[in-house]
């Protein structure tokens, strides 16, 4: 028999019951497959596999700037779900014996890498949105990864316990006190989290921001910065700085020649994987008159090289749809100021629909591939 404090019967509350787990797992569910979905999106458009590159669109304008924004508001909000989720079911820890079967025990190792992997997904996900990685390994990778971990074990979580949810799915019996004051405490907490939250990206709840890392107002000319000249090397653009294109017809521009071919403006918003977005006006050269200049085929990738010594995004490559978008500008100015040092001068590329760490700033070289 079993004895001490975690004997049977030592969960009294009436809430450690099915019907309360699937109502929290079916909104812990949805947040997480909202989550994985459009995480899985900005990944896809940060490293393109070869058969997806050149199929990339450009449209809608803003589309980056809603799923990047969408993936980490459903990510915060999974948060006190899947705390509420871990309560509902935890007494189920204890249960003796620890496993009745060879498939019991199976059932509930995978129960636990599925709660490890959340753990871990959610907790360095939520360190990315403050820029702090305390972790000896790749952020981005393991994130990936770990996102394909969590989902399939949810997925094969639900297939386990599908007669027990579909048992549960829908109220049978009185409503219970304790349960609706349950529910309603979680759904205050997730509102909480999203609102005060959310609005480094939703415009219209920008007042409310208290928690979020950022505020798409402040910074230089009025826009956030994620790396600053300083930390990529380059206060100061070399006094003799000029753009230089290679491709069928190599050449190179100084400043006040790019100033002097036309220039258009483009109402654009930088969104970046932490979640926060800003719009902006910003005017420059098209890319597109650069790779005409250069003689580029209509389908020619375009590589960017930036000024910085080092970093992750110091080269990017831009599929065609991109390149000859009307929208995409080699950007000397914005909001009718000369780019700040923080923002990317001497230039930088503004491009729609594109994740903000390939908006490549200090740009020194342009490649027609």
């Amino acid at each position: 028999m079993r004895r001490g404090p975690l004997r049977e019967g030592a969960f009294t509350s009436k809430l450690h019951d099915p019907r309360t787990a699937v109502v929290v797992g079916r909104r812990l569910g949805t947040a997480l497959l909202v989550c994985f979905a459009t995480g899985l999106l900005s990944h896809l458009l940060q490293e393109p596999p070869t058969w997806l590159r050149d199929h990339l669109t450009s449209r809608p304008v803003q589309g980056y700037r809603v799923t990047q924004g969408l993936h980490v508001i459903s990510g915060i909000a999974a948060i006190p779900l899947l705390g509420a989720k871990l309560w509902t079911v935890y007494p189920k820890l204890f249960e003796w014996p620890p496993a009745r079967s060879v498939a019991h025990a199976l059932e509930r190792l995978g129960i636990a890498v599925l709660v490890a992997a959340m753990l871990l997904e959610l907790f360095t996900g939520l360190l990315n949105t403050v820029q702090w990685y305390p972790w000896p390994f790749p952020f981005r990778q393991t994130h990936f990864w770990l996102g394909w971990l969590a989902t399939g074990g949810l997925l094969l979580h639900l297939a386990a316990k599908a007669p027990l949810v579909a048992a549960h799915w829908r109220r049978t019996g009185p409503a219970l006190a304790q349960r609706r004051a349950f529910l309603a405490g979680v759904t205050a907490s997730v509102a909480v989290v999203t609102l005060t939250t959310a609005g480094q990206t939703v415009p219209w709840l920008r007042a409310l921001t208290l928690f979020a890392p950022r505020r798409p107002d402040i910074g230089p000319q009025g826009l956030p910065v994620n790396r600053t000249a300083a930390q990529a090397g380059t206060t100061t653009a070399p006094a003799d700085w000029s753009l230089r294109v290679d491709g069928p017809r190599p050449y190179e521009l100084t400043m006040s020649r790019l100033l002097a071919m036309p220039q258009y403006e483009a109402d654009l918003p930088i969104a970046c994987v932490e979640g926060w977005s800003a719009s902006a006006r910003w005017a420059g050269v098209r890319v597109r008159d650069l790779l005409d200049l250069a003689g580029a085929p209509e389908d020619a990738r375009l590589r960017v090289t930036s000024l910085e010594a080092d970093g992750p995004y110091r080269v990017t490559d831009m599929p065609a749809a991109y390149a000859r978008d009307p929208l995409t500008l080699l950007a000397l100015r914005v909001n009718g100021e000369v780019l700040d040092p923080d923002h990317g001068y001497p230039a930088r590329i503004i491009a729609p629909d594109r994740p903000g760490v390939l908006q490549t700033k200090w740009v020194a070289r342009m490649e027609i591939l």
